[in-house]
């Protein structure tokens, strides 16, 4: 199998960008931030796990995220979008968190796919999607000062982001499918996964109850 067997759109990546930019905007309106810092919320959401995925990991001389004036015209859309909703933001929390659910596994198939094109194994690819998925969070929690979500015990969000990427690598490497069939068969199961987490409120525990746990030095 050559790389070019499992190329992805890019829509796929641009939708993620999207999706994430657009949660990142809608916490910035939470919180109270002006234009500005809702500008640059949804802009780490949005590629912020793309900015680690080819920074720290592909290292790639340049990256499409600031080379490709398509990913800010989106995280633009995003935030026009959030602004939009403003304060029925609560009216539309279902259809956002479903949002979300697509851009989970869009984006973990496309650094899925960005890692296996650059060469890297398989399970150093997964993990780079699962990174790419979760890392727009991370960077946004970072940025506002909370604990970041995907640490904390709660809904099934990192693991459905690692089901997608160990999905799309099974189905382009092992199975052989074109990119773009395994990449929405992936997309849809880690997006049933989230869709059924927040239904269901299926949720990972600590691993120790926090009052069995020494104080912290």
């Amino acid at each position: 199998m050559t790389a070019s067997d499992f190329q992805l759109p890019i829509w796929f990546d641009l939708g993620a960008t999207f999706a994430f930019a657009m949660t990142g905007a809608l916490a910035a309106i939470k919180r109270g931030y002006d234009v500005v810092g809702l500008f640059f919320l949804a802009l780490a959401s949005g590629i912020g796990g793309g900015l680690l995925r080819d920074a720290l990991f592909i290292r790639a001389s340049s990256t499409a995220l600031l080379t490709n004036p398509a990913y800010i015209y989106v995280v633009l859309a995003g935030v026009v979008a959030a602004m939009a909703l403003g304060s029925h933001v609560h009216r539309f929390r279902r259809v956002i968190a479903l949002i979300d659910a697509l851009g989970l596994g869009a984006y973990a198939c496309f650094g899925v796919q960005k890692s296996l094109h650059a060469g890297l194994a398989a399970p150093a690819a997964v993990l780079v999607g699962v990174i790419n998925a979760a890392g727009g969070g991370l960077v946004r929690d970072l940025l506002t000062g909370e604990e970041p979500l995907v640490f904390r015990p709660g809904q099934f969000y990192v693991l459905a982001a690692l089901l997608g990427a160990v999905t799309f690598v099974f189905l382009v490497v092992q199975l052989q499918l074109p990119g773009t069939m395994a990449a929405l068969l992936a997309t849809t199961l880690t997006f049933l996964v989230r869709v059924l987490t927040v239904s269901f409120n299926w949720r990972t525990a600590p691993i120790a109850p926090t009052d069995a746990l020494p104080p912290a030095p």
